[in-house]
Parts: structure tokens; C-alpha cells; sequence
């Protein structure tokens, strides 16, 4: 009898609130895929047919063949890897710098990576473009690619600075003394015991740089046009098409969905190891 009675408070306290939240979460995305498969005859009838009489595919042929959504879908593959690349190039070197070496500029720089996370992006979208348009890099991958690092980047050096003091400096003064320099150190080392922050750090870059909408419409054009950007093309003054619209929106989801499903034990060992050693 206790045993049930705890089971029933279990019930309403955390299992049914649990089950509530999740539907309220995901609720969005099965509305967006049911909607992707719907005939265009039932998108607009009233009242509303939440399923389908009769899935079809339609919506992503369209999409796919009469629109330039597939390349787009290369653009932003290329812009948030090349982001991943160019975040984990600074952000390592610069996070083990801050963890193993002390001088005079380290605790307000780093309070500045932390304060810069509390403004809104929009602030630097201006001077951000100007830059941009001095150096030539306006609609092109690589100016998307630094526009979209330098939100990114301050926050992965904060994740992997807190993975580095994990790590302690007697292995690399262990390492020096038997040969090794400082860069074979951190390569052979120091990196390989870091591997679950690179790769939490990593993705972050990759899905923070895959969704951003606001930067790439600034900086990019029809040459590096991202998903995010085309997307919006597909909402009109006084139309909306909403099966090219959901049929885009499911798969943008799809690979950062797919990625995580991949990486998701890694990636929350990897966020849980950061903030229990910071």
C-alpha cells in the first residue's frame, strides 16, 4: 500500500509534469512534419486537420527541384563547418593559455569573454558589417564563417579553459622532461584527455553557427545564402507557403537531430565533466 501511494505521488509530482513539458517541446516540430506532408488542398481548411488524409511528399520535390534550397542546405553545411574549424583552432590554444600561463591581462580578458555572452548579438551586427564590407568579405563563405565565430567563440574558450584545469600540469611537466615540447605536449598529452570537451565544444560551434539567422542575412548574400535565410524567403507580404515553408523547416532539423541522437552521451558527459570541474 506505501509502495502504491508513493508511486501515485511519483506519478503527479514528476513523471505526468515531465510528460507535459515534453509534449509541450516537441509539439511545435510534429505540428511543422505533420504540416510538411499534408496535400496543399488541406493546408488552409477550416477548421483545422491536424492529420493528413493522405501523406505525400509533394512539398520537399518542390522544394528540392524548383527552389534553390539545396544549395543553400551546402552553404551552411560548409559555413558551420568551417566555423567548427576556425572556433576550435582559436579556441583551444587560447583556452589552454589562459589555464596553464598567468599574466597580467588574464582575468579581465576572460570576464570579457563572459560579458560579451550578455548582450545581445545584435549589438555588433553594424560594426561587424562595416568591417566586412572594408575587408571584401560580404556574401562570401569566409565572412559568414568569422561572423558566426565571434559569438561562438568566447563561450567554447570558456568550456574548454574549465577542461584544461582539469587536467594537471604535472603531466606536462612530465611530458617536457622526458623530451617532449610544449606543441607535442598539447598533441599528444593534453588534447586526448580533453577529447569530450572538444567534441561537446565542437558541436556547440556547429549547431549555434547552423541555426544563426541574424548574421547571415547581414553578411551573406545570394552567392552563401544559409537555410535560416532561404527559409525566410518562403514567408511573403500577404501569402505564406506553408508546405515549402514546413517541408524546409524539417529538414534544417534533421541534421542537427541526427547529430545529436549520434553524439548525445558524449555530449552530455562532455557539458556535465565542464561544469563539475570548472
Amino acid at each position: 500500500m506505501i509502495e502504491r501511494r508513493s508511486y501515485k505521488r511519483r506519478l503527479i509530482e514528476v513523471e505526468i509534469p515531465i510528460l507535459l513539458i515534453v509534449l509541450f517541446a516537441i509539439a511545435p516540430y510534429v505540428w511543422m512534419i505533420l504540416t510538411s506532408i499534408k496535400p496543399q488542398a488541406e493546408l488552409a481548411v477550416f477548421p483545422v486537420q491536424y492529420l493528413p488524409k493522405s501523406a505525400t511528399l509533394d512539398h520537399y520535390r518542390d522544394l528540392i527541384a524548383r527552389t534553390s534550397f539545396a544549395g543553400s542546405l551546402i552553404n551552411s553545411l560548409i559555413i558551420a563547418t568551417g566555423a567548427v574549424v576556425l572556433g576550435l583552432g582559436v579556441a583551444v590554444p587560447a583556452a589552454y593559455a589562459f589555464s596553464r600561463f598567468r599574466f597580467k591581462a588574464r582575468t579581465g580578458l576572460m570576464t570579457g569573454f563572459l560579458v560579451i555572452n550578455m548582450f545581445p548579438i545584435v549589438l555588433l551586427i553594424i560594426p561587424l558589417f562595416l568591417m566586412m564590407r572594408n575587408l571584401g568579405l560580404i556574401d562570401t563563405y569566409l565572412g559568414v564563417v568569422i561572423g558566426h565565430s565571434t559569438f561562438a567563440i568566447p563561450f567554447a574558450i570558456w568550456m574548454l579553459t574549465s577542461y584544461f584545469n582539469a587536467i594537471p600540469k604535472d603531466l606536462d611537466e612530465a611530458a617536457m622532461i622526458d623530451g617532449a615540447s610544449r606543441m607535442e605536449t598539447i598533441r599528444l598529452v593534453v588534447l586526448p584527455l580533453i577529447l569530450p570537451g572538444l567534441i561537446t565544444a565542437g558541436i556547440y560551434i556547429f549547431i549555434t553557427s547552423w541555426n544563426e539567422y541574424l548574421f547571415a542575412m547581414m553578411l551573406s548574400g545570394q552567392a552563401v545564402r544559409t537555410v535560416t535565410v532561404a527559409l525566410q524567403l518562403f514567408i511573403g507580404e500577404f501569402t505564406v507557403q506553408w508546405g515549402l515553408l514546413t517541408a524546409g523547416g524539417t529538414l534544417i532539423a534533421l541534421p542537427v537531430t541526427l547529430l545529436f541522437l549520434v553524439v548525445q552521451k558524449r555530449l552530455v558527459g562532455g557539458l556535465t565533466a565542464g561544469a563539475v570541474k570548472s
